[in-house]
């Protein structure tokens, strides 16, 4: 399975509402911007917060740039997990390519 998944397919399946959204930025980062209705959980307590992760639809993983969220995506596929897909470019790509109004940092 390929564990990539650009901006705009992410965007074309949260339409289609086929996916969650796991935002692993810190606190600081999401009060600039987030995607409406992504679980949030910063990349250092995904190890402590696995069994709270969705199983039965894709996760699609991201934070600013997508270098964290591909770390997260390696751990997570490490642990078992086999529905966890990383959005490149992250939040930044996303409002520029997706969402223009969207705060940027």
């Amino acid at each position: 399975m390929n564990k990539e998944i650009s901006v705009n397919e992410a965007a074309k399946l949260m339409q289609e509402d086929e996916v969650a959204f796991l935002d692993v930025r810190e606190h600081a980062e999401v009060a600039i911007c987030k995607i409406n209705g992504a679980l949030h959980i910063p990349m250092a307590e995904i190890p402590e917060r696995i069994e709270s992760m969705p199983r039965d639809q894709k996760l699609i993983v991201y934070c600013h740039h997508g270098m964290r969220s591909r770390s997260v995506v390696d751990y997570l596929c490490a642990k078992g997990l086999e529905n966890v897909i990383n959005m490149t470019g992250g939040i930044h790509t996303w409002s520029l390519e997706v969402d223009p109004q969207m705060a940027q940092y």
